[in-house]
């Protein structure tokens, strides 16, 4: 007789944990997931059926409407056609790569760089392939899931410490010298759920003194932070002391796809060693060339003026938000003594059912904002990430706060008070 498996492999999918709660949002048009985009990714965009503030996306330079970067796309389309076919490795490279590694590598002070199909593979591809079973990586709770997947895939021995907490970094990179293999710190610059900042000159400096190698996953800092836009390694003026730097083009450079800059004998061991470089399919053209247009803008003196409104509608934003009584993070503080708030505020709930009812709130009331819930933050931590362009216009902002405003106080009537300002930094120390 022919033995059977005990267990049906697709059992999970009808009996998990989250089912009923998913059915029940589902029931209240409470969920906040794949909801239906019908335009351009906009400051306001039509999504369903109504017109909604975007206050949900990571469009920061608000370039995935700039002519040059659409014209960029259009061009790549008609030279290259709709897609490439094969990998970089055999028929999938182009000259616009050639010169978005180039452009990306002078841009990020570096001797090279790497273009990948998706920011995803850029971590996992370089994670998984730098790292062996002998070594130890090192890496921040708050990382992005790329980043540990990269980590598991490596099989390295996987260190995490608390988030942003360098007596905690210490202590792994300590246990770490005893490993007996390399050792690889890897963190968010901008953290893509809390919106804060690595402190990297003390990172740098333990990673130095424990003979450990830094690498920065700058998705959310690169075109955002720093006077070129070079990301929070700039920032921090620490780029000559952090040895790769990874970055997407889904963010402020308004397209797909994803880069590592670093040295030249390491970005040149990825082209030939990394299987999620070398076994998947170049991204489509008008993808790379909407990047590298976007790109072309960044470094322009107007590129540079859209630096510096996201961070002026990011600070804007953010306190009004806390004047209306809402748990949002402090402005950051750095080294030289002045503070910084990215374009990422997230705004503390707590309970994930009611941060789903005040989602639904605002939607309804048209903005449209992430939520986070667990597992992607500590029970009890459930957040509305908002996040801000720089081509989001005063007035538009001022709508969205006053429909914050309106869905908190038909809330509170209802269920109690929210957190407040103050708590968000409180529930994070405890």
């Amino acid at each position: 007789m022919t033995a059977r498996a005990q267990v049906d492999v697709f059992d999970k999918a009808r009996n998990h944990e989250r089912l009923e709660i998913l059915r029940a949002a589902r029931e209240a048009d409470m969920v906040p997931y794949f909801r239906v985009m019908e335009s351009p990714a906009r400051p306001v965009v039509e999504m369903e059926g109504a017109a909604r503030i975007m206050l949900g996306g990571n469009n920061y330079l608000g370039l995935t409407e700039d002519e040059r970067v659409i014209q960029g796309a259009r061009d790549a389309l008609e030279t290259y056609g709709t897609g490439l076919t094969g990998s970089r490795l055999l028929n999938g490279t182009t000259r616009q790569h050639l010169e978005l590694e180039a452009e990306i590598a002078e841009w990020m002070g570096a001797e090279d760089a790497i273009v990948f199909t998706t920011g995803h593979q850029a971590n996992v591809g370089t994670l998984g392939t730098l790292l062996g079973p002998g070594d130890t990586v090192v890496v921040d709770s708050g990382d992005h899931a790329s980043i540990l997947d990269g980590c598991l895939l490596s099989k390295a021995k996987l260190r995490p410490f608390r988030h942003n907490k360098l007596d905690k970094l210490e202590k792994m990179l300590d246990r770490a010298t005893g490993d007996g293999g390399g050792v690889l710190v890897v963190v968010d610059g901008v953290f893509s759920m809390e919106g804060d900042i690595a402190p990297l000159p003390e990172i740098v400096a333990l990673c130095e003194r424990y003979g450990a190698r830094l690498m920065v996953d700058e998705a959310h800092g690169a075109g955002v932070l720093g006077a070129r836009g070079a990301g929070t390694s700039e920032l921090h003026g620490v780029e000559d002391r952090v040895d790769l730097r990874m970055g997407t083009f889904s963010k402020s450079l308004a397209s797909c796809g994803g880069f590592v800059a670093g040295r030249a004998d390491i970005i040149e061991f990825l082209r030939f060693q990394s299987r999620a470089f070398l076994f998947t399919a170049s991204a489509v053209p008008a993808a790379t060339g909407a990047a590298l247009a976007a790109l072309r803008v960044v470094r322009t003196e107007e590129g540079r003026a859209l630096l510096r409104r996201v961070l002026d509608n990011a600070r804007y934003f953010r306190d009004g938000l806390e004047q209306r009584g809402f748990a949002v993070v402090s402005p950051q503080v750095l080294p030289d003594g002045t503070d910084v708030v990215t374009p990422i505020i997230p705004v503390l709930i707590g309970d994930d059912w009611q941060a789903g009812l005040m989602w639904k709130g605002l939607f309804d009331a048209g903005v449209f904002v992430n939520t986070a819930l667990h597992p992607a933050v500590p029970p009890g931590g459930a957040l509305l990430r908002t996040s801000v362009m720089a081509t989001h216009d005063r007035p538009t902002l001022d709508r969205a706060l006053e429909a914050f405003s309106t869905v908190k106080a038909a809330f509170e009537a209802e269920h109690g008070p929210l957190p407040g300002p103050g708590e968000h930094g409180r529930r994070r120390a405890s």
